[in-house]
């Protein structure tokens, strides 16, 4: 019987993901303009954008299940979400079955979906930035993206001080190289079970309700004057919960070395949020 269960699970995980694939291929072959319906033949050319999005999605996720069953953590493995959206998936996540015992290993296991995310992230937006177009007088029509200061440093790397009337066409890789970019902020958000709320936590204790507080209101602001989607992450974030609940030995504090890991992953947040993304 456990054979039985074990064998059902990884059938969901194996068909939630092969959706996903499907999913995240029509929404890039949509971004290329091609119609799957009358062209299914020309579906193939949501690749570049379907695999890199899944690859950046599934370090993120990987690295916390690994981080998970170093220490001894009962994970299971992910959970990819197709949806009929922009980008074809409202993500992935993964499930633990067991209490986390210590801030340290709080730490370890937050930081390390955000961080291996982000290594991936980083090469495959720098590729796709290389392979995009640069327009004079572009069109008004198409999506506007926002940028966060990563980005914008990024950009600035592959192709110097671009004039205003200079647009920037993204090349697939570059648009989900930008998605991964915005998951790791909305997850490095210091609330609630959120991977930034674990890390806040870890070094905060429960002066991270505090922060966590200020950042949903920021949001709520933000949705205010910028983009309205914030307004849904606050409310979705206030449902959740804000409060990040104690570890069972609570009074086991981080090392000088896993501080100065949690900090810099916090300034990271800082470097990937984007304001107003669309």
């Amino acid at each position: 019987m456990p054979r039985l269960f074990e064998a059902r699970a990884h059938f969901i995980h194996i068909l939630l993901f092969t959706l996903t694939f499907v999913s995240t291929l029509i929404a890039g072959a949509l971004q290329k303009g091609i119609d799957p319906i009358a062209h299914p033949d020309q579906i193939w050319r949501g690749l570049p954008f379907s695999l890199t999005l899944l690859l950046i999605l599934g370090a993120h996720e990987f690295g916390h299940y690994y981080v998970s069953r170093k220490n001894r953590i009962t994970v299971t493995l992910p959970y990819f979400i197709p949806a009929p959206s922009l980008i074809g998936t409202f993500g992935a996540f993964i499930k633990i079955k067991s209490p986390i015992l210590d801030r340290r290993m709080l730490l370890d296991v937050g930081v390390a979906g955000p961080l291996s995310g982000l290594i991936m992230a980083i090469p495959i937006l720098m590729i796709g930035l290389y392979l995009s177009e640069i327009r004079l007088n572009p069109s008004d029509t198409g999506m506007t993206l926002g940028s966060s200061i990563l980005f914008y440093i990024l950009t600035w790397i592959i192709h110097g001080n671009l004039p205003d009337k200079v647009g920037l066409i993204l090349h697939p890789m570059a648009f989900s190289g930008w998605i991964g970019l915005l998951v790791t902020a909305i997850n490095l958000l210091p609330v609630g079970q959120l991977d930034g709320g674990h890390v806040a936590y870890a070094i905060m204790g429960t002066k991270q309700h505090n922060v966590s507080k200020f950042i949903v209101l920021s949001l709520v602001v933000l949705g205010l004057t910028t983009w309205r989607g914030w307004l849904i992450w606050a409310a979705l974030l206030i449902i959740m919960g804000t409060q990040h609940p104690p570890v069972v030995h609570d009074w086991i504090l981080l090392d000088e070395r896993r501080k100065v890991i949690g900090w810099i992953t916090l300034v990271i947040f800082i470097l990937t949020f984007t304001p107003a993304p669309f």
